[in-house]
Formats: structure tokens, sequence, C-alpha cells
């Protein structure tokens, strides 16, 4: 079995050689699941990157979920910036939210278990919708684009970062390579959310991980 490459440190010679080059930051186009797993990242990459964010999303359930949680995003984006936290400049982009793009992308995989195929099909369809607009979009003319799922535990970033590299070379556009879960960086997105007092869902987003969740707190036993 071939051993599993270790994305932090790709991602360290990026950032060694940007520093050393000491030439204008690029731009990333940073797609984003929510603002707690957000927080860390933009803290972290600002520092290399000029980041638009891009809130792309179409799985979240139900729709008024999806509405809270890009609140959220503008919030953080807003509140970080006040505070001087980014050492380069952060905006937000916000995708469209058609729910009926996430069940075609899943189709025939609803009864498959969180964290297999469909899960799979779910980064696909979110991170290509990143490369096509980090290429589409002449104005801003990206140099990466990337996303700040591989910061979750629960989450594979060996198959995120397959996906992501896939797209790249379709795409033509230098993919990211990441684990923000490195670091401690799920401790410090932890200490973030409290800091600014982020809503923290108790479930990736979907209907399918919504009703696992509620499932398996009913089979818990009552103390």
């Amino acid at each position: 079995m071939p051993n599993k490459r270790n994305f932090q440190k790709e991602l360290d010679r990026i950032l060694d050689l940007q520093t050393a080059k000491k030439q204008r930051p690029p731009s990333l186009l940073l797609h984003s699941c929510c603002a707690p797993c957000s927080s860390y990242v933009l803290e972290y990459l600002s520092r290399y990157f000029r980041i638009t964010v891009f809130y792309y999303n179409p799985n979240i359930y139900p729709e008024e979920e999806y509405w809270k949680r890009v609140a959220e995003e503008r919030r953080l984006i807003r509140e970080m910036g006040e505070k001087g936290v980014f050492l380069n400049p952060v905006r937000l982009l916000e995708g469209r939210f058609d729910s009926r793009e996430f069940y075609e992308a899943v189709r025939g995989l609803e009864q498959i278990p969180e964290g297999n195929e469909r899960c799979d099909a779910c980064f696909r369809l979110r991170l290509e919708e990143t490369a096509r607009i980090a290429c589409s979009d002449n104005t801003n003319a990206f140099d990466y684009f990337t996303t700040t799922l591989t910061i979750s535990p629960l989450k594979d970033a060996q198959k995120i970062n397959e996906i992501g590299e896939s797209l790249a070379d379709e795409y033509r556009i230098k993919w990211l390579p990441c684990d923000f879960k490195k670091r401690n960086g799920y401790k410090r997105s932890v200490e973030l959310s409290a800091e600014y007092g982020l809503y923290r869902q108790d479930y990736c987003g979907c209907v399918f991980s919504k009703r696992e969740r509620e499932e398996a707190a009913k089979r818990k036993p009552s103390v």
C-alpha cells in the first residue's frame, strides 16, 4: 500500500517559495463549507494570499440552515477584518443555492452511509464549481483554488486533494494542497469559533447527514 502524502508539508514548500520571492501575494479562491471551518484557514492563509472566500454549498438542508450558515460566514469575514486579522485582502463571493444540483450529483447514492461515495460526489460537485469560477473570473485571475473541507477530522484529506488535483488538471488551474487539521488547525478553529461566537452545526449539512445524526441520537442511551 503506497504511503499517504503529507499535504501540509507540500503546502509548506509552496508557502516557503512564495515568501522567498517577495512578490505580490497570489490570489486564492477558497471554497468554504462553513464559518467555523474557515476561521483558522483564513487566519493562516491570509498571511500569504489575497483570498476570495467562495461560499457554494447546495448540499445544505434545510434551506433556512443554508441562510443561517452563509450569514455566519459573512459576519466572520467582516469581524476578522475589523480586528485586523487579515494581512492581505479577504472578500466573500456567494455562490447560488440550488439544492437540485446536490440531489442530482448524489442520485443513486442516497442509501450509502456518510463518509463514502455520496460524500465524494458532494466534494466533487462543490470543488468543480470552485475550479470553474476560478478559471472564468477574469477580473480576479485566481492563481490557486482550494477548500476548507480538510480541516474536519471526519473528512478524508487524501480523497479531497485527489479530487482537487483532478479538477486542477481538467480546468488548468493550480490546486493548493491542504490538510488544515494538521498543526492543531481543527483545535484552533474551535477556539476561534468560541472567540467570535460562531454557530457550530452538529451535522455536516445535507439531509442524509442530518438523518444519520438524529438516528444516532435516538440510539444513544439516556442518562
